[in-house]
Protein backbone atom coordinates (compact mmCIF):
# COMPACT_ATOMS: atom_id res chain seq x y z
CA UNK A 1 0.00 0.00 0.00
CA UNK A 2 2.55 2.27 0.88
CA UNK A 3 4.75 1.49 -2.32
CA UNK A 4 1.67 2.09 -4.62
CA UNK A 5 0.77 5.71 -2.47
CA UNK A 6 4.63 6.34 -3.08
CA UNK A 7 4.36 5.67 -6.81
CA UNK A 8 0.91 7.58 -7.62
CA UNK A 9 2.67 10.80 -5.77
CA UNK A 10 5.67 9.86 -8.26
CA UNK A 11 3.44 9.80 -10.93
CA UNK A 12 1.38 13.02 -10.14
CA UNK A 13 5.22 15.08 -9.88
CA UNK A 14 5.74 13.57 -13.00
CA UNK A 15 3.51 14.84 -14.77
CA UNK A 16 4.18 18.39 -13.46
CA UNK A 17 7.27 18.62 -15.53
CA UNK A 18 9.10 17.54 -12.88
CA UNK A 19 11.66 14.52 -14.02
CA UNK A 20 11.54 10.66 -12.30
CA UNK A 21 14.97 11.64 -10.58
CA UNK A 22 13.95 14.80 -9.24
CA UNK A 23 11.05 13.24 -7.26
CA UNK A 24 12.71 10.48 -6.37
CA UNK A 25 15.65 13.01 -5.15
CA UNK A 26 12.45 14.85 -2.89
CA UNK A 27 10.86 11.76 -1.59
CA UNK A 28 14.32 10.77 -0.19
CA UNK A 29 14.54 13.65 2.37
CA UNK A 30 12.71 14.73 5.30
CA UNK A 31 10.47 18.21 4.90
CA UNK A 32 12.35 21.32 4.73
CA UNK A 33 14.90 19.97 2.40
CA UNK A 34 15.55 22.63 0.03
CA UNK A 35 15.60 21.22 -3.76
CA UNK A 36 15.26 22.79 -6.81
CA UNK A 37 12.69 20.63 -8.79
CA UNK A 38 12.46 22.72 -12.44
CA UNK A 39 13.74 22.17 -15.68
CA UNK A 40 15.67 24.57 -16.52
CA UNK A 41 18.91 25.53 -14.22
CA UNK A 42 19.87 28.75 -14.13
CA UNK A 43 23.61 29.53 -14.57
CA UNK A 44 23.35 32.35 -11.89
CA UNK A 45 21.63 33.90 -8.95
CA UNK A 46 20.50 37.64 -9.78
CA UNK A 47 19.68 39.97 -7.27
CA UNK A 48 17.73 43.03 -7.45
CA UNK A 49 17.32 45.33 -4.11
CA UNK A 50 14.73 48.31 -3.84
CA UNK A 51 15.08 49.84 -0.73
CA UNK A 52 13.49 53.15 0.23
CA UNK A 53 10.17 55.47 1.62
CA UNK A 54 8.90 58.59 0.66
CA UNK A 55 11.89 60.48 0.64
CA UNK A 56 14.55 58.00 0.34
CA UNK A 57 15.82 55.31 -2.85
CA UNK A 58 17.90 53.20 -3.37
CA UNK A 59 18.79 50.67 -5.73
CA UNK A 60 21.27 47.84 -6.55
CA UNK A 61 21.72 44.89 -8.22
CA UNK A 62 23.76 42.02 -6.68
CA UNK A 63 25.74 38.84 -7.75
CA UNK A 64 25.33 37.15 -4.34
CA UNK A 65 23.22 37.99 -1.70
CA UNK A 66 26.55 38.27 0.56
CA UNK A 67 27.21 41.39 -1.03
CA UNK A 68 23.76 43.20 0.44
CA UNK A 69 24.63 44.23 3.97
CA UNK A 70 21.94 46.33 5.03
CA UNK A 71 19.64 45.04 7.23
CA UNK A 72 16.02 45.79 7.54
CA UNK A 73 15.36 49.08 8.56
CA UNK A 74 11.72 50.67 10.13
CA UNK A 75 12.07 53.71 8.17
CA UNK A 76 12.24 52.33 4.61
CA UNK A 77 10.91 49.18 2.77
CA UNK A 78 13.27 46.91 1.20
CA UNK A 79 11.94 44.89 -1.67
CA UNK A 80 14.55 42.17 -2.66
CA UNK A 81 13.77 40.60 -6.01
CA UNK A 82 15.65 37.11 -6.70
CA UNK A 83 16.45 35.85 -10.56
CA UNK A 84 16.72 32.04 -10.14
CA UNK A 85 16.00 29.31 -7.83
CA UNK A 86 18.56 26.78 -8.89
CA UNK A 87 21.02 27.54 -6.05
CA UNK A 88 19.65 25.70 -3.09
CA UNK A 89 22.77 27.33 -1.06
CA UNK A 90 21.63 30.91 -1.67
CA UNK A 91 18.07 29.98 -1.12
CA UNK A 92 19.07 28.47 2.41
CA UNK A 93 20.99 31.71 3.29
CA UNK A 94 18.29 33.31 2.84
CA UNK A 95 16.38 31.47 5.05
CA UNK A 96 19.00 31.83 7.52
CA UNK A 97 19.27 35.32 7.29
CA UNK A 98 15.77 36.28 7.16
CA UNK A 99 14.50 33.39 10.01
CA UNK A 100 12.29 31.66 7.95
CA UNK A 101 10.31 28.29 8.10
CA UNK A 102 12.20 25.66 7.08
CA UNK A 103 9.26 24.93 4.66
CA UNK A 104 8.73 28.05 3.28
CA UNK A 105 12.34 27.45 1.36
CA UNK A 106 11.45 23.89 0.64
CA UNK A 107 7.83 25.25 -1.32
CA UNK A 108 10.18 28.19 -3.26
CA UNK A 109 12.25 25.74 -4.91
CA UNK A 110 9.62 23.44 -5.32
CA UNK A 111 7.96 24.45 -8.55
CA UNK A 112 5.14 22.59 -9.12
CA UNK A 113 3.61 23.67 -5.36
CA UNK A 114 0.02 25.36 -6.59
CA UNK A 115 -0.49 29.04 -5.65
CA UNK A 116 -1.06 29.44 -1.70
CA UNK A 117 -0.75 31.64 1.30
CA UNK A 118 0.79 30.43 4.67
CA UNK A 119 0.56 32.85 7.76
CA UNK A 120 4.38 32.22 9.79
CA UNK A 121 4.49 34.32 13.19
CA UNK A 122 6.51 37.38 11.59
CA UNK A 123 5.86 36.60 7.62
CA UNK A 124 3.66 35.76 4.96
CA UNK A 125 4.36 33.08 2.34
CA UNK A 126 2.83 33.54 -1.10
CA UNK A 127 3.11 31.35 -3.90
CA UNK A 128 1.62 32.26 -7.46
CA UNK A 129 2.47 31.85 -11.25
CA UNK A 130 3.06 34.02 -13.84
CA UNK A 131 2.26 33.34 -17.42
CA UNK A 132 4.17 34.48 -20.63
CA UNK A 133 4.24 33.28 -24.06
CA UNK A 134 7.88 33.40 -25.49
CA UNK A 135 9.66 33.54 -28.61
CA UNK A 136 7.87 30.46 -30.37
CA UNK A 137 3.98 31.65 -28.76
CA UNK A 138 4.36 28.28 -26.79
CA UNK A 139 2.57 29.36 -23.08
CA UNK A 140 5.16 28.94 -20.43
CA UNK A 141 4.04 29.32 -16.42
CA UNK A 142 7.06 30.59 -14.28
CA UNK A 143 6.71 29.94 -10.33
CA UNK A 144 6.97 32.91 -8.56
CA UNK A 145 7.22 33.29 -4.30
CA UNK A 146 6.80 36.32 -2.07
CA UNK A 147 7.59 36.43 1.60
CA UNK A 148 6.63 39.42 3.42
CA UNK A 149 7.66 40.87 6.77
CA UNK A 150 7.04 43.64 8.61
CA UNK A 151 9.34 45.96 6.87
CA UNK A 152 10.96 43.72 3.35
CA UNK A 153 9.41 42.08 0.92
CA UNK A 154 11.52 38.65 -0.76
CA UNK A 155 10.19 38.22 -4.74
CA UNK A 156 11.92 35.08 -5.69
CA UNK A 157 11.38 34.60 -9.55
CA UNK A 158 12.36 31.02 -11.35
CA UNK A 159 13.84 33.24 -14.48
CA UNK A 160 14.69 36.47 -15.48
CA UNK A 161 12.50 38.59 -16.77
CA UNK A 162 9.03 39.58 -15.20
CA UNK A 163 5.86 41.75 -15.53
CA UNK A 164 7.32 44.14 -12.67
CA UNK A 165 8.62 47.06 -14.57
CA UNK A 166 5.40 49.26 -13.86
CA UNK A 167 5.93 48.73 -10.38
CA UNK A 168 9.72 49.34 -10.70
CA UNK A 169 8.54 52.98 -12.18
CA UNK A 170 6.23 53.87 -10.27
CA UNK A 171 9.62 53.56 -6.68
CA UNK A 172 12.03 55.04 -9.06
CA UNK A 173 9.75 58.18 -10.37
CA UNK A 174 7.27 58.43 -6.78
CA UNK A 175 4.21 57.68 -8.83
CA UNK A 176 0.94 55.69 -6.97
CA UNK A 177 0.88 55.15 -3.76
CA UNK A 178 3.92 52.56 -3.07
CA UNK A 179 6.29 54.55 -1.97
CA UNK A 180 3.92 56.02 0.72
CA UNK A 181 3.05 52.45 1.73
CA UNK A 182 4.52 49.75 3.15
CA UNK A 183 5.23 46.33 2.20
CA UNK A 184 2.14 45.23 2.36
CA UNK A 185 1.27 47.28 -0.40
CA UNK A 186 4.14 46.40 -2.59
CA UNK A 187 2.78 42.85 -2.29
CA UNK A 188 -0.54 44.02 -3.37
CA UNK A 189 1.15 45.99 -6.11
CA UNK A 190 3.40 42.79 -7.32
CA UNK A 191 0.66 40.86 -7.59
CA UNK A 192 -1.65 43.13 -9.37
CA UNK A 193 1.17 42.95 -11.98
CA UNK A 194 0.66 39.70 -12.45
CA UNK A 195 -3.25 38.92 -12.21
CA UNK A 196 -3.19 42.06 -14.82
CA UNK A 197 -0.71 40.46 -17.05
CA UNK A 198 -3.08 37.71 -17.10
CA UNK A 199 -5.82 39.38 -18.98
CA UNK A 200 -3.13 40.05 -22.08
CA UNK A 201 -2.01 36.08 -21.77
CA UNK A 202 -6.23 35.52 -21.88
CA UNK A 203 -6.44 38.06 -24.68
CA UNK A 204 -4.03 35.63 -26.67
CA UNK A 205 -5.86 32.52 -25.89
CA UNK A 206 -8.98 34.56 -27.07
CA UNK A 207 -7.14 35.47 -30.47
CA UNK A 208 -6.06 31.97 -30.38
CA UNK A 209 -9.83 30.23 -29.84
CA UNK A 210 -11.24 33.03 -32.44
CA UNK A 211 -8.66 32.21 -35.65
CA UNK A 212 -9.26 27.98 -35.16
CA UNK A 213 -12.87 29.24 -34.71
CA UNK A 214 -13.05 30.34 -38.24
CA UNK A 215 -11.05 27.74 -39.32
CA UNK A 216 -13.33 24.60 -38.13
CA UNK A 217 -16.15 26.82 -39.49
CA UNK A 218 -14.81 27.74 -43.26
CA UNK A 219 -13.00 24.86 -43.99
CA UNK A 220 -14.26 22.07 -42.91
CA UNK A 221 -12.42 19.33 -44.92
CA UNK A 222 -9.31 19.27 -42.69
CA UNK A 223 -8.97 17.84 -39.32
CA UNK A 224 -7.82 20.31 -36.94
CA UNK A 225 -7.71 18.21 -33.64
CA UNK A 226 -4.23 18.17 -32.79
CA UNK A 227 -4.46 22.18 -32.63
CA UNK A 228 -7.86 22.23 -30.87
CA UNK A 229 -5.62 19.87 -28.21
CA UNK A 230 -2.27 22.02 -27.96
CA UNK A 231 -4.80 24.96 -27.43
CA UNK A 232 -6.91 22.99 -24.84
CA UNK A 233 -3.92 22.01 -23.01
CA UNK A 234 -2.75 26.09 -22.91
CA UNK A 235 -6.18 26.67 -21.29
CA UNK A 236 -5.78 24.40 -18.80
CA UNK A 237 -2.59 25.24 -17.79
CA UNK A 238 -4.01 28.92 -17.31
CA UNK A 239 -6.90 27.14 -15.39
CA UNK A 240 -4.37 25.29 -13.39
CA UNK A 241 -2.43 28.51 -12.41
CA UNK A 242 -5.54 30.79 -11.95
CA UNK A 243 -7.91 28.89 -9.98
CA UNK A 244 -5.98 28.22 -7.21
CA UNK A 245 -5.19 31.90 -6.88
CA UNK A 246 -8.44 32.90 -5.77
CA UNK A 247 -8.42 31.25 -2.67
CA UNK A 248 -5.03 32.79 -1.70
CA UNK A 249 -6.33 36.53 -2.58
CA UNK A 250 -9.29 36.13 -0.88
CA UNK A 251 -7.42 34.80 2.34
CA UNK A 252 -4.78 37.80 2.11
CA UNK A 253 -7.95 40.07 1.92
CA UNK A 254 -9.29 38.51 5.09
CA UNK A 255 -5.80 37.51 6.94
CA UNK A 256 -6.13 38.73 10.39
CA UNK A 257 -2.20 40.10 10.48
CA UNK A 258 -0.45 42.77 11.63
CA UNK A 259 1.87 42.51 8.61
CA UNK A 260 -1.19 43.48 6.15
CA UNK A 261 -3.21 46.60 7.03
CA UNK A 262 -6.75 47.03 6.57
CA UNK A 263 -5.85 50.17 4.23
CA UNK A 264 -4.03 47.56 1.70
CA UNK A 265 -6.94 44.60 2.36
CA UNK A 266 -9.16 47.24 0.17
CA UNK A 267 -6.87 47.12 -2.63
CA UNK A 268 -6.60 43.83 -2.49
CA UNK A 269 -10.51 43.54 -2.47
CA UNK A 270 -10.47 44.60 -5.81
CA UNK A 271 -7.51 42.48 -6.75
CA UNK A 272 -10.15 39.67 -5.64
CA UNK A 273 -12.66 41.09 -8.50
CA UNK A 274 -10.17 41.24 -11.53
CA UNK A 275 -9.04 37.01 -10.20
CA UNK A 276 -12.97 36.56 -10.67
CA UNK A 277 -13.08 37.71 -14.05
CA UNK A 278 -9.83 36.54 -15.36
CA UNK A 279 -11.32 32.49 -13.87
CA UNK A 280 -14.49 33.05 -15.63
CA UNK A 281 -13.39 34.29 -18.55
CA UNK A 282 -10.79 30.92 -18.86
CA UNK A 283 -13.98 28.88 -17.77
CA UNK A 284 -15.52 30.32 -21.46
CA UNK A 285 -13.04 29.47 -23.21
CA UNK A 286 -13.00 26.33 -21.92
CA UNK A 287 -16.35 25.33 -22.82
CA UNK A 288 -15.77 27.14 -26.58
CA UNK A 289 -12.74 24.72 -26.88
CA UNK A 290 -14.86 21.81 -25.77
CA UNK A 291 -17.66 23.29 -28.64
CA UNK A 292 -15.09 23.74 -31.32
CA UNK A 293 -14.09 19.95 -30.37
CA UNK A 294 -17.74 18.67 -31.27
CA UNK A 295 -17.45 21.05 -34.20
CA UNK A 296 -14.56 19.29 -35.61
CA UNK A 297 -15.77 15.83 -34.42
CA UNK A 298 -18.99 16.58 -36.55
CA UNK A 299 -17.57 18.07 -39.47
CA UNK A 300 -15.07 14.89 -39.68
CA UNK A 301 -18.21 12.50 -39.25
CA UNK A 302 -19.54 14.45 -42.22
CA UNK A 303 -16.79 14.46 -44.84
CA UNK A 304 -17.09 10.68 -43.85
CA UNK A 305 -20.52 10.31 -44.20
CA UNK A 306 -19.87 12.53 -47.99
CA UNK A 307 -17.37 9.17 -48.55
CA UNK A 308 -19.93 6.90 -47.96
CA UNK A 309 -22.62 8.61 -49.71
CA UNK A 310 -20.56 8.81 -52.66
CA UNK A 311 -19.62 5.40 -52.94
CA UNK A 312 -22.92 3.65 -52.04
CA UNK A 313 -24.34 5.49 -54.89
CA UNK A 314 -21.96 4.30 -57.01
CA UNK A 315 -22.71 1.01 -56.04
CA UNK A 316 -26.14 1.32 -56.34
CA UNK A 317 -25.35 2.22 -59.89
CA UNK A 318 -23.26 -0.70 -60.93
CA UNK A 319 -25.26 -3.15 -59.17
CA UNK A 320 -28.14 -3.53 -62.07
CA UNK A 321 -25.06 -3.54 -64.25
CA UNK A 322 -23.41 -6.16 -63.14
CA UNK A 323 -26.72 -7.86 -62.51
CA UNK A 324 -26.86 -7.98 -66.75
CA UNK A 325 -23.11 -8.86 -67.20
CA UNK A 326 -23.17 -11.26 -65.03
CA UNK A 327 -26.60 -13.14 -66.70
CA UNK A 328 -25.20 -13.00 -70.23
CA UNK A 329 -21.60 -13.24 -69.19
CA UNK A 330 -23.02 -17.24 -68.03
CA UNK A 331 -21.45 -20.03 -70.23
CA UNK A 332 -24.58 -21.35 -71.38
CA UNK A 333 -25.01 -22.59 -75.05
CA UNK A 334 -28.65 -21.31 -75.37
CA UNK A 335 -29.50 -17.82 -74.81
CA UNK A 336 -31.98 -16.11 -76.86
CA UNK A 337 -30.93 -12.43 -76.95
CA UNK A 338 -27.22 -13.48 -78.08
CA UNK A 339 -28.35 -14.44 -81.05
CA UNK A 340 -30.12 -10.86 -81.68
CA UNK A 341 -28.15 -8.54 -84.79
CA UNK A 342 -26.29 -6.12 -82.74
CA UNK A 343 -27.25 -7.38 -79.40
CA UNK A 344 -24.09 -5.70 -78.03
CA UNK A 345 -25.15 -2.49 -79.44
CA UNK A 346 -28.25 -3.06 -77.12
CA UNK A 347 -26.69 -4.39 -74.24
CA UNK A 348 -24.56 -1.11 -74.11
CA UNK A 349 -27.21 1.00 -74.85
CA UNK A 350 -29.47 -0.80 -71.02
CA UNK A 351 -26.45 -0.01 -69.83
CA UNK A 352 -26.22 4.00 -70.64
CA UNK A 353 -30.60 3.93 -69.91
CA UNK A 354 -29.76 2.60 -66.34
CA UNK A 355 -26.92 4.42 -65.76
CA UNK A 356 -29.01 8.15 -66.65
CA UNK A 357 -32.37 6.97 -64.97
CA UNK A 358 -30.15 6.18 -61.75
CA UNK A 359 -28.20 9.76 -61.79
CA UNK A 360 -31.99 11.68 -62.55
CA UNK A 361 -33.73 9.59 -59.31
CA UNK A 362 -30.97 10.32 -57.13
CA UNK A 363 -31.21 13.67 -58.37
CA UNK A 364 -34.71 14.05 -57.46
CA UNK A 365 -34.17 12.48 -54.38
CA UNK A 366 -31.18 15.37 -53.34
CA UNK A 367 -29.17 12.40 -53.01
CA UNK A 368 -27.23 14.25 -54.66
Amino acid sequence: MIRKKIKSKVNALVRNNITKETVKEKLSHAPGHVIYTGNKAQKAVSIDVFDYNDDYLDEETLARLEEYHKDTDEKTVTWININGLSDTVALTQIAERYKLHPLVMEDVANTSQRPKLDEYSDHLFIVFKMLYYDDQNQLNVEHISLILGKTYLICLQEYDGDVFDGVRERIRHAKGRVRSNGADYLTYAIMDAVIDHYFIIIEQLSNKIEELEDKIYTDNSQNYSQEIQTLKKEVIQVRRSIFPLREVVNKLEKVENHLVLKKTQVFVRDLYDHTIQVIETVEVYRDTIAGLMDMNSTNIANRMNEVMKVLTIIATIFIPMTFLAGIYGMNFEHIPELAIKDGYYYFWGAMIVIFVASLVYFKRKKWL
